[in-house]
């Protein structure tokens, strides 16, 4: 017989699940970028809302940027927030790129939402996130 306690523990389950997803996904970010402030904006992302399948995501990622020695960007990192590993790839960029541009192909878990950021030569970081849902997920726990 399940009593009132139990109930309310086995209602707790996603909440919890979801509460290590987040904190998972802000361990990795704070890993990657560290304590650097973080704003909103100047990246651009190419991503289609509805993914048939999980396992190749279209994923284009255009930053502003002069790309001068001076400011250019210098890595541009992707997070997925319910992948089994949040950290999905880093690209490192040189200013003799003429544009901050990346395309690739990522996998996905299901559907949830992706999370770019983009530091600068200057010690900027900036940030973009999409959410996408995912027909077929595209990866293993």
């Amino acid at each position: 017989m399940i009593n009132r306690r139990t109930c309310l523990a086995l209602l707790a389950l996603p909440f919890a699940a979801a509460a290590r997803a987040d904190d998972a996904l802000s361990t990795a970010m704070r890993e990657t970028v560290g304590d650097k402030p973080v704003t909103d904006g100047g990246i651009l992302l190419r991503v289609p809302a509805l993914a048939e399948n999980g396992g190749q995501v279209p994923l284009g990622i255009v930053v502003e940027s002069p790309m001068t020695q001076q400011d250019h960007i210098t890595a541009i990192h992707v997070f997925a927030s319910r992948n089994p590993t949040p950290g999905v790839a880093t690209f490192r960029l040189t200013p003799m790129l003429a544009r901050a541009e990346v395309q690739t192909r990522i996998r996905l878990a299901e559907d949830q939402r992706l999370i770019v950021l983009a530091e600068t030569s200057t010690g900027r970081v900036m940030r973009s996130s999409a959410e996408l849902r995912v027909g077929a997920g595209g990866c293993l726990s």
